[in-house]
């Protein structure tokens, strides 16, 4: 079954499928945005981080998700704790921030290990970076999903992860396991390195980063998601979006860059080009 998800986006590549009416669903690139988050977003905790919110616009990305300050959100991946930083400071006063690992339990036992470890740490990590009480956050497994944690979430975020789910041959069981998280109606809000729409499937299949549009949509359409609209705020026309060594290439990875020369073209282009998707849980 976990091999699934690559075959069903192959199948869908070579129906009529792939290519959805887009004019049903309006483009919300530019939603209203909360003081409070314009207020996180511009905390000098985040000093740092903010040096990439011309790439990663988390104000605008953050409204088009309707992320309200009092939800319970979960962060998927929560890795690096780029977004992590940003949503303790935002939603520590009235919220809360939960990070949503991986399932790892079909992992070896080095990676079960690790994951334990990193949902151990996540609520005082967070803590220490947003200057707010651990309380205020906590975090869980995807392999392991406590009956009380069902149907409580608002929100969930899947940051620049899917393909990794792809390349790992989980994605169908963790949105499946998402979905459960959600309340009636919660959404998923999607960041993803955007494909090309007639990129072939051999350069989209999660292997370099990049999917397609089309191919998300569906795909969250057939794990029992409404497609709710789309935002540009994170678009880079600038990417041509077909790398020979993936999304990788680009800052800030920069592999494969040879030269200071090099080096200085990739950062003029920026980031990835990335799309921004938002589904809400059907009945």
């Amino acid at each position: 079954m976990r091999r699934m998800s690559l075959a069903l986006l192959a199948a869908i590549a070579g129906s009529s499928l792939a290519t959805p009416t887009f004019a049903q669903h309006a483009d919300h690139a530019a939603a209203k945005i909360d003081p409070a988050l314009a207020a996180a977003v511009a905390d000098p905790l985040r000093k740092e981080d903010a040096v990439r919110d011309v790439y990663r616009k988390p104000d605008q990305t953050l409204a088009f998700f309707d992320v309200g300050p009092a939800m319970k959100v979960g962060e998927y991946a929560p890795g690096g704790g780029w977004y992590s930083r940003l949503l303790g400071i935002y939603l520590a006063p009235k919220g809360k921030l939960v990070g949503l690992f991986a399932d790892a339990s079909a992992a070896n036992a080095q990676r079960q290990a690790a994951t334990q470890a990193a949902v151990a740490k996540f609520p005082a990590e967070v803590a220490e970076w947003a200057k707010q009480p651990a309380e205020k956050f906590s975090a869980l497994t995807l392999g392991a999903i406590p009956d009380a944690e069902k149907g409580t979430f608002d929100r969930i975020l899947v940051m620049r992860a899917l393909h990794n789910m792809l390349r790992s041959n989980v994605a169908d069981s963790e949105i499946r396991k998402m979905r459960e998280l959600l309340k009636p109606g919660g959404m998923i809000g999607i960041e993803q390195h955007r494909a090309k729409a007639d990129a072939p499937f051999a350069y989209t299949d999660g292997s370099k980063g990049y999917l397609r549009e089309a191919d998300i949509i569906k795909f969250m359409e057939i794990h029992g998601f409404t497609f709710v609209g789309k935002s540009e705020a994170n678009a880079n026309p600038k990417d041509p979006a077909n790398w020979p060594g993936g999304v990788w290439t680009l800052p800030p990875s920069l592999d494969g860059a040879k030269d200071d020369a090099e080096k200085a073209k990739l950062q003029a282009i920026g980031e990835s080009d990335r799309m921004t998707l938002l589904f809400a849980k059907r009945p």
